[in-house]
């Protein structure tokens, strides 16, 4: 065991300071990364969790988030051109006003309603799934209970972090679009950040009189007989659509949605605020921390002189102390960022983590650590061999 590491596990409370100020700077660049990550999972959750093996959208489409605005219907016959295709559906989503029956009278004004401690109206996104065994747009995750359950006239399910905001609960009845419709499940990681949504069945919607017959449907999602020739028959759809489509696989319009995310200005600024603010904080308390602990050793590193060992060799265990500092305190950032996503999770938050992103802060941590400890290479001419005989 080299000098360094040895130094660092017995003497672990001059440097926790140090490990600590690394953890929470990873800490916060991870937690506010992650959590733009899991917004922007929230809203492609449905095709990502999909049992779609090709996405069809717009040939300009750069990702779900910006290219999602459908497709002509007369694509859906083309698709099943390509042998390797068994099924098309249409992604296609409705609008529409949704409100709890508790405290309600129609009778009474909104105003009126709300003192009354009625929930209010709320306009709501639908998500439409087909309900045919084995469909493809029904999510992965869906057990066949909740499939059941929407398979009946009138009914929906709501995502668990939309419950509060429609003031529904399970089996309770609401008005949609002026129709009464029954709560039959609530869903989980398809979280509502922005405007709550609702998942219902094509034939519900259809009865309720508000599925689009237009010639615009949404992006086409495409089984395959055998889902590992994904890549290969996108590449055959794109070539038969020439132009007049784009065909992803469903991991390229993951990795496209997740890298559309960091196009949005407001994000990239936020984001980079949490990294400099976290280098800030990392670099001055880490140097500060490794000077003092040097400091303390000064005696220690003096002896060394004395005994023979160069400046240079003393210069490269305090590096090596700092990188090991930096590697404990990469697992601690991980560490803690795991158990906060615990906590969001429980509260409906979804704060993802890629490995690459782990890979990248963990890699920064590093470097802040090597850095402060280069800054503090300077304490060293404090160890003068002479310093022994006071």
């Amino acid at each position: 065991m080299s000098l360094a590491l040895s130094t660092l596990l017995y003497e672990w409370r001059r440097y926790m300071a140090a490990v600590m100020a690394l953890a929470l700077s990873g800490l916060l660049v991870l937690a506010m990364t992650g959590v733009f990550i899991g917004i922007g999972k929230g809203f492609t959750a449905t095709i990502e969790r999909s049992s779609a093996d090709i996405i069809i959208m717009q040939p300009g489409a750069k990702s779900l988030m910006n290219g999602s605005t459908g497709v002509p219907r007369r694509f859906i016959p083309l698709a099943y051109r390509n042998p390797a295709v068994v099924e098309v559906q249409p992604l296609d989503r409705g609008w529409g006003q949704f409100q709890s029956v508790k405290n309600y009278d129609p009778t009474m004004s909104q105003a009126e309603r709300a003192r009354q401690g009625a929930p209010r109206q709320e306009q709501v996104s639908v998500q439409i799934i087909d309900t045919t065994p084995g469909a493809v747009t029904i999510p992965t995750d869906y057990s066949p209970e909740l499939v059941d359950a929407l398979r009946q006239p009138f009914t929906v399910a709501v995502d668990e972090t939309a419950l509060p905001k429609l003031g529904v609960k399970l089996g309770e009845k609401a008005m949609f679009n002026g129709s009464t419709v029954t709560v039959v499940g609530i869903t989980r990681g398809y979280p509502n950040m922005m405007q709550a949504s609702v998942v219902m069945s094509r034939d519900s919607l259809r009865m309720l009189g508000q599925t689009s017959t237009g010639p615009r449907v949404g992006p086409l999602m495409i089984k395959l007989s055998d889902p590992s020739q994904a890549e290969r028959v996108a590449e055959e759809l794109n070539v038969q659509g020439d132009g007049q489509w784009k065909a992803w696989t469903r991991q390229q319009l993951a990795d496209a949605n997740a890298g559309a995310m960091f196009e949005e200005g407001i994000l990239v600024i936020i984001i980079g605020g949490c990294v400099v603010l976290g280098t800030i904080i990392g670099v001055a308390i880490t140097w500060q921390t490794l000077r003092g602990a040097i400091m303390a050793n000064i005696k220690e590193f003096a002896s060394l002189r004395a005994l023979g060992v160069g400046m240079g060799s003393l210069r490269r265990i305090v590096m090596e102390l700092s990188f090991w500092v930096g590697c404990v305190g990469v697992v601690a950032a991980i560490f803690l960022t795991w158990l906060v996503s615990l906590l969001a999770l429980a509260n409906a938050v979804i704060i993802a983590l890629p490995p690459m992103l782990l890979i990248i802060v963990g890699g920064g941590l590093i470097l802040i650590a090597m850095l402060s400890g280069l800054l503090s290479l300077g304490i060293l001419k404090n160890s003068q061999p002479a310093d022994l005989l006071r």
